[in-house]
């Protein structure tokens, strides 16, 4: 199957495949009218019903886009079991899968389902079906600037024009990923305007496939008493010299929410500060035993929603969230504390 498969196979594989699973025949399986669920299709074995949505791209807009349209789906049929079919589950998507409680299963014979009569857990088969081509990904850094407004504004319709103007980025750009956000059910129309259909979800999805090692990060030392002494003079440092920068990780954490103590300090730098200013700093390059990582973006959209907290600018509580996964210390903490204050949307759901 290398490289054939469609969302048209999956659909004609799907009974099959579940059948198998569920330790039955296929001649057990239904294929019911589908009641303008929009989903692909709607299965009955040995009275249980599966919603099934099939996907063929693997990523995490994708699979975040095929539980929003059987979150839909079950509002209209509670009592049906919600069900995601793929050429074969990667981590992210079964992450997402988990977090949003959607049963998925694939190709290659992994699975995580659960109905009244049984629990199965199958993981680890190899990839069966390796697909050529490059799948799109709406989370690259230029494309995130879109799901980054749409995110600062959750409730609020806004027009493809604001979000070029906002974003700095062209009219035919931002349309062709509001399409394929509409595409996937992340985002809907509302009157003129677009409006994120799950921000909680599209949150989820986007961090799933955020690799904050992705950026350019320079690892250093400056000796300091404390974090927080570090990260002031450590911006007043780069403010002096004219540096752009915006606090993110632990330090903006604390500085977002005082949720406790940190050691390393991370920076966002619009470019690499020249070595007479970091040795004006006392910052020097120092891979082991850092307490600084400057960070040169991918984008510069890292800053966008930045702002001055305690004189320090500090990246938006979304950007810091983002980042917080790629550090170490209490970053988890700090990131679900972050959520619970500033990215908690469940009334938008």
């Amino acid at each position: 199957m290398e490289g054939s498969v469609t969302e048209k196979v999956l659909v004609s594989k799907a009974p099959e495949m579940l059948a198998r699973l569920l330790r039955t025949t296929e001649d057990h399986v239904s294929v019911l009218p589908e009641r303008h669920l929009e989903v692909d299709l709607l299965l009955q074995v040995e009275g249980e019903v599966f919603l099934v949505e099939c996907k063929v791209p693997t990523t995490a807009d994708a699979i975040a886009g095929a539980i929003e349209r059987l979150r839909m789906a079950a509002e209209r049929w509670p009592q049906a079991i919600p069900l995601v079919f793929v050429p074969h589950m990667g981590q992210k998507g079964q992450a997402l899968c988990e977090r949003a409680r959607v049963a998925w299963f694939d190709l290659s014979g992994n699975a995580c389902v659960e109905t009244p009569r049984a629990t199965i857990r199958i993981l680890g088969q190899p990839n069966q079906v390796r697909n050529r081509g490059r799948q799109r990904n709406i989370f690259a850094p230029r494309a995130s600037r879109i799901l980054r407004h749409l995110l600062m504004n959750p409730g609020r319709a806004v027009t493809q024009r604001e979000l070029a103007f906002a974003t700095g980025l062209d009219k035919g750009f931002v349309s062709r990923i509001v399409h394929r956000l509409e595409a996937d059910s992340l985002a809907r129309r509302d009157g003129p305007g677009l409006l994120a259909t799950n921000p909680t979800l599209l949150l989820d999805a986007w961090r799933e496939s955020y690799e904050f090692t992705k950026h350019d990060v320079h690892a250093a030392h400056r000796f300091a008493r404390t974090g927080d002494e570090l990260l002031n003079d450590l911006s007043r440092g780069l403010t002096a010299a004219g540096v752009r920068h915006a606090a993110t990780g632990l330090g903006a954490a604390w500085l977002l929410s005082h949720f406790a103590g940190f050691r390393l300090v991370t920076v966002f730098v619009e470019a690499l500060p020249k070595e007479v200013v970091l040795r004006d700093l006392g910052v020097r390059e120092e891979p082991r035993g850092a307490n600084v990582w400057l960070v040169v973006p991918q984008d510069d959209g890292v800053f966008i929603g930045a702002r001055d907290i305690d004189s320090i600018p500090c990246a938006s509580p979304l950007q810091v969230y983002l980042d917080l996964k790629g550090h170490p210390e209490r970053s988890k903490e700090a990131a679900d504390r972050l959520r619970q204050e500033y990215l908690n949307w469940e009334h938008h759901d």
